[in-house]
């Protein structure tokens, strides 16, 4: 899991940027992770849903 992780954080944006400084791309890398892959992006795993929705989901149930 961990594998599939990172390898989808550097195809969808790490290998897409140019950082100047570490904290410039720990930024991005939280911004990436806590606005757009933890809310926004569908996981297969979660019936093609985000992780908020599944949340969701699974609250109203």
């Amino acid at each position: 899991m961990a594998e599939n992780f990172f390898s989808t954080l550097k195809n969808e944006l790490v290998h897409h940027q140019t950082y100047h400084t570490r904290d410039e791309a720990s930024r991005e890398i939280f911004a990436f992770i806590e606005g757009f892959y933890n809310r926004q992006r569908l996981h297969q795993s979660l019936g093609y849903l985000s992780p908020l929705a599944f949340e969701r989901q699974v609250g109203d149930s």
